[in-house]
């Protein structure tokens, strides 16, 4: 049974894979003999109503975590027990329930390393358990359309990127993840920071949509054949996203209110024009544009490139986090709530763990350390695909007569920077000493 609640705030991204993750497991239940229920309302009146017109005597359900998920359970358990019938809650999404891992005196963790170390320390994943062969259907309860539902972007139709880049399901995960440990897992510690290879797993959708589970993934890495190195650091990998979760559970305004009660204080500028130019990626720093354009039609970006790209945001435009991480809500297909919130409280300075706030990213140093060649730019900002590698970081540092050579006119095909990076820089050292209690 899959119950959609139309006042969830999805994005869009997030609708186009939901659909077709639906369809994929509606499909897996119908070659077992089984039927996938779909309804759309209250899951808290749904539930018992249909646990009552199968002839169920128990539910049972993955585990929530988000906030507002956790308050919808309860209203499903409180619903149940009034009606008679049981309701069992089982571990899915996570390594840890988030309350079960705490510090030697019962307290929360507020750095990663020590929570790190606590989960390799206690987590021991489940051994797999095949899927049935049938399915056997209780009754035959009804069931919505998905096609109704509306999911799927149709005027206009801007999934296109999406459906070349995902398989959205079961066996898309399965297949991700196989070919990972084929031919990316062995490097994965040398190439992960590199956007312009395949160098990480792409499993961030799967897993936020439980179409594999945390255990297999880490059962399998960890007995995969490779260097210790690269298994180390993929596996502390799987501990950020539930760092992430952890902090979610133990805060749960995480999306909305900084950590760092100074951060309320912070002097963020609003300007919608530069918001919208950073959407589309067209702020004139090429390595920013490639990793908004790359979201906006594939609906994922690059990890080192999102910690550049929101680096840009809050500290060289100096606008608050909580836009950014709306559009990336709206935008990714692995729009998790807690790693995108924790990940963008990260960067601006005022999560937990998170970077000092003078830490400011040089997107030009980034991109030639990081796409030293300039592919992954050249890929999602073809308009610089002709400039020489020294210049397609920094298209302003290059000769007029390199830039005509190239079919490029700074300011009309391609845009000037919308921000000068050490005027920016400069401006964000000032506001963030302004709360930090420093001088500028």
């Amino acid at each position: 049974v899959f119950v959609l609640d139309p006042a969830a705030e999805t994005g869009g991204a997030s609708r186009w894979w939901l659909h077709h993750s639906l369809a994929a497991l509606a499909a897996d239940f119908a070659a077992r003999g089984g039927r996938l229920v779909l309804r759309r309302g209250d899951a808290a009146a749904i539930i018992p109503a249909l646990a009552k017109e199968s002839g169920a005597v128990a539910v049972h359900a993955g585990r929530a975590h988000e906030p507002w998920l956790r308050e919808a359970d309860r209203r499903v358990a409180a619903a149940l027990q009034d009606a008679g019938i049981g309701f069992h809650r089982h571990r899915s999404a996570l390594m840890f329930g988030p309350e079960r891992i705490t510090t030697k005196t019962g307290g929360v963790y507020g750095v990663y390393t020590p929570f790190s170390r606590a989960c390799f320390e206690a987590f021991a994943p489940r051994p797999p358990i095949a899927a049935p062969g049938r399915i056997a259907a209780a009754g035959d309860p009804g069931s919505e359309s998905l096609a109704d539902w509306g999911l799927l972007p149709t005027q206009p139709d801007w999934a296109g990127g999406l459906r070349a880049s995902w398989t959205p399901g079961e066996a898309g995960a399965r297949a991700r993840l196989d070919a990972f440990l084929a031919n990316g897992f062995g490097a994965y510690d040398r190439q992960r920071d590199l956007p312009g290879i395949a160098g990480t797993s792409g499993l961030s959708p799967h897993l936020h949509w439980g179409e594999i589970a945390i255990d297999a993934v880490w059962r399998e890495a960890a007995a995969a054949a490779g260097r210790e190195a690269a298994r180390q650091t993929f596996l502390k990998e799987l501990i950020w996203r539930e760092f992430a979760a952890y902090l979610l559970w133990h805060t749960p305004d995480l999306a909305t209110r900084p950590m760092k009660a100074q951060f309320a204080n912070m002097a963020w500028r609003e300007s919608a024009a530069d918001l919208a130019a950073w959407q589309r990626g067209r702020t004139g720093v090429p390595i920013v544009d490639a990793g908004m354009r790359q979201l906006w039609q594939t609906g994922w970006m690059h990890n080192r490139v999102r910690m550049i790209v929101a680096s840009f945001l809050v500290k060289h435009l100096l606008l608050p986090w909580q836009a950014g991480e709306r559009w990336f809500h709206d935008c990714l297909v692995d729009a998790d709530a807690a790693s995108n919130a924790a990940s963008w409280q990260w960067v601006a300075g005022s999560g937990a763990d998170a970077a000092p706030y003078f830490r400011i990213f040089n997107p030009v140093l980034q991109g030639r350390k990081f796409d030293p060649d300039g592919a992954y730019v050249r890929r999602f900002v073809p308009e610089l695909a002709n400039l020489p590698d020294k210049y397609v970081h920094a298209p302003w540092e290059a000769p007029e007569i390199v830039l005509r050579g190239a079919g490029i006119r700074l300011g009309a095909r391609y845009p000037n920077p919308i921000v000068g990076l050490a005027e920016g820089r400069e401006r964000a050292l000032a506001a963030f000493a302004a709360i930090s209690g420093t001088a500028p």
